[in-house]
């Protein structure tokens, strides 16, 4: 995003600031120098840009810089732990969670709740996880933090550039807009002005997640054009080009669930028959598995408590469960390939509940894909790319929530850099 202004001096320094913040973010600590070799300015013309990043509160000095050369070594840089904070929600179809981050990547507040979401009407939904809500902002504000937006996470279709829930099948929902459930929901001091809402499909924030986080800790970060498919009781992915989201024309991309595998299978609650979800969503591959998803669901409530039983019996050598995840790797070949020819991705994803499933279900999956995939250029024969399993696994939808809502204050810090009370526009 480009902050408002255009080419014109106040715009070309907004997009600075946002450079200088956003280099000192990825980069920090680092010195004045660094920072203005990273972004191709001269140390004066950083200078200025550095001290109103200092005034508003956004960037910190902390210890000396090494230098090479002669006099007084500068301090060094960094993001302030203070100021304004990301929130992230989830509106899973058993759980809710909230979460909050700091321009430092850090989570300084995470709760969640069991919430038996499926079929129940968004009011409820909404009025608990406010309270979700109003639990971490007051968590967050005795650390010096408040809310610089809100960015909620549904398995569902969204609206483009919209807070309308256009269609969640595993919620119940249809045009169901968040906006007004979640009008309460206001920065600290008592002000009246909410903070700027965002609902975004969780396959897609599972994906911004892994482009943010997915590297580090011994991994290579992902590459600019993957495939990122994530689970809960339905499936969904994501497809990132060039290190962006490719939204479609109504935002709707992504909705590998709901691609036919097998068109004369069972009936699917999307209207379509066969789809990928009758074969590999959480309630399907627990009927397959011998096991009935309402009794799991009651004895195993909460957030991937399914999915660990059925990673734990696999492990114990459970033939019917085995079998299912294998079947389910299977449907996942065959849909993943369709998307694979059509847009030659570097590689597939596997975050969401499937991470943990990895074990049973990559080998059918990478075999189909292997099967169907069309000529590569590396090796001039039929193979599929590299598939990888996110180290975030299901907390990735709500991470990349939390994240996106910081986005405001990255892409343009004088716009967003406000005191908590003061309207937003």
């Amino acid at each position: 995003m480009t902050p408002p202004g255009g080419d014109t001096q106040h715009g070309i320094r907004r997009r600075n600031l946002a450079r200088v913040l956003r280099t000192v973010a990825a980069q920090g600590p680092v010195s004045r120098p660094a920072v203005a070799a990273r972004i191709g300015l001269t140390r004066a013309g950083v200078a200025p840009l550095v001290d109103e990043l200092l005034r508003a509160g956004l960037l910190v000095e902390t210890g000396r810089a090494a230098t090479g050369g002669r006099g007084r070594p500068g301090t060094e840089l960094a993001v302030s732990d203070r100021g304004p904070a990301g929130i992230g929600a989830e509106i899973g179809v058993d759980h809710l969670a909230v979460c909050a981050v700091d321009l430092r990547g850090r989570v300084r507040a995470r709760v969640a709740a069991d919430a038996a979401n499926r079929h129940r009407a968004p009011g409820p939904v909404l009025r608990q996880l406010s309270g979700l809500l109003a639990e971490v902002t007051a968590e967050i504000a005795a650390e010096g933090l408040r809310p610089a937006g809100l960015t909620v996470a549904v398995p569902g279709l969204v609206a483009r550039d919209a807070t309308t829930v256009v269609h969640a099948p595993n919620l119940g929902w249809r045009a169901a807009d968040l906006a007004p459930g979640l009008a309460g929901v206001t920065a600290p001091e008592g002000g009246s002005s909410a903070v700027p809402l965002t609902v975004e499909n969780e396959a897609n924030l599972g994906a911004l997640a892994e482009l943010r986080l997915g590297g580090g800790a011994g991994r290579p970060a992902p590459p600019p054009d993957f495939v990122h498919v994530s689970a809960e009781a339905g499936i969904g992915a994501a497809v990132v080009v060039d290190g962006q989201l490719l939204r479609g024309a109504r935002g709707f991309a992504g909705e590998l669930g709901h691609v036919p595998v097998y068109p004369d299978g069972p009936p699917c609650d999307c209207g379509g028959r066969g789809c990928l979800e009758q074969y590999a969503g959480e309630p399907a591959v627990l009927r397959a598995g011998g096991l009935t998803p309402e009794r799991a669901a009651a004895a195993h409530p909460g957030p991937g408590a399914r999915i660990a039983l059925l990673a734990r019996r696999a492990a114990d050598g459970d033939a019917a469960v085995v079998r299912a995840l294998h079947e389910a790797g299977t449907a996942l070949g065959i849909a993943l390939a369709g998307a694979v020819n059509l847009l030659d991705p570097q590689a597939v994803v596997l975050g969401g509940a499937l991470a943990g499933l990895a074990p049973w279900v990559l080998p059918s999956l990478e075999r189909e894909l292997t099967l169907r995939t069309a000529v590569t250029a590396e090796t001039g024969r039929a193979g599929g790319p590299a598939v990888t399993v996110s180290r975030l696994g299901a907390d990735g939808p709500l991470l990349g929530a939390a994240h996106a809502a910081l986005q405001g204050v990255l892409d343009d810090p004088l716009h967003c850099c406000v005191p908590a009370h003061s309207p937003r526009n």
